[in-house]
């Protein structure tokens, strides 16, 4: 499987209304951290993920954390 591309090595960290969100995974998304489909022909496909109510988040932008689409600090590794 390929590499993803890596936009920033900082989380994203943003309030989310409840609602269903796609991740970007492949890294070359020009909405970061959300899929705008650019994965199109790669081995890559977005993380869909429930927000069930209003709270604040910190979504992996490296895209290498552990616990995908939530940051785990892997960014201090790259």
């Amino acid at each position: 499987m390929s590499q993803p591309e890596i936009p920033g090595k900082l989380p994203a960290v943003l309030d989310l209304a409840p609602g269903t969100y796609y991740w970007c995974a492949c890294g070359k998304s020009k909405n970061q951290p959300f899929c705008d489909g650019s994965h199109q022909g790669t081995d890559f496909e977005p993380t869909a993920f429930e927000i069930t109510e209003q709270k604040r988040v910190a979504l992996c932008v490296c895209k290498h954390a552990g616990k995908k689409p939530f940051c785990d600090g892997s960014h201090r590794n790259l």
